[in-house]
């Protein structure tokens, strides 16, 4: 009788009754996961966006442009442009030359404001770049790097097949893992401005950022 009157009065079930997670929440749950994964590691996308969030510049329009487009790669991954992608061996190529093209002229541009300091200047690191310039470069960081389709349409796209009728869950979940770290990685960049007020900070950072960025361009080259 107690059982029945707890079921009348809305009551949960008793202790000891399993519990059933939604099938499309824990696919959400490993798409969060498995973005987050992939995407929390030092890259060319991710230098940039914690330059401008160091300088304050353009930042809203950079974490769009960045969260965006992996909404964009995630989606096709997803949806199967992963495999046709696989299939083509000739575009990874071109986009694999022409990313390492690019990454290699921002090494050297990083590089040559490492070494003069002269042109550093400690509130905003450097002179201001329009937002044209600064979405130009962001769109280019993102769209040219073979590394974004491996993570975003090979591996995300693949691991989604798994979860079926959920793969919209899945993608979501990653979509929201870039979100989150684009935004954090942005705005919160503002949290190290007492360290990056010295202009020997600004150098040190774009002395890592060139080689990192040389780094993945040689990388590219070689196909690995």
């Amino acid at each position: 009788m107690r059982e029945q009157g707890e079921r009348d009065a809305g009551f949960p079930p008793p202790y000891g009754r399993s519990v059933t997670v939604a099938p499309a929440l824990l696919a959400a749950l490993a798409g969060l996961g498995a973005g987050a994964s992939l995407i929390i590691a030092i890259g060319a996308q991710n230098t940039f966006v914690l330059r401008q969030g160091l300088r304050r510049e353009h930042v809203v329009a950079v974490v769009l442009v960045c969260t965006l487009s992996d909404v964009a790669l995630i989606s096709a991954g997803v949806a199967g442009l992963g495999a046709l992608v696989a299939a083509l061996p000739l575009v990874v190529t071109v986009i694999r030359y022409a990313g390492a093209l690019f990454l290699a002229g921002y090494a050297v541009l990083a590089a040559r404001r490492a070494i003069r300091p002269d042109r550093l200047r400690a509130d905003i690191g450097g002179a201001p770049v329009s937002r044209r310039s600064t979405v130009l470069t962001a769109l280019a960081l993102t769209w040219l790097n073979p590394h974004v389709y491996l993570d975003t349409v090979l591996l995300l796209g693949g691991i989604s097949a798994a979860y079926g009728a959920e793969r919209a869950a899945f993608s979501v979940g990653a979509a929201l893992a870039s979100a989150v770290w684009f935004a954090g990685l942005g705005f919160g960049a503002r949290l190290l401005a007492p360290v990056f007020a010295r202009p020997a900070a600004w150098r040190v950072l774009d002395g890592v950022i060139a080689l990192v960025m040389l780094a993945l361009a040689v990388t590219l080259v070689l196909g690995a």
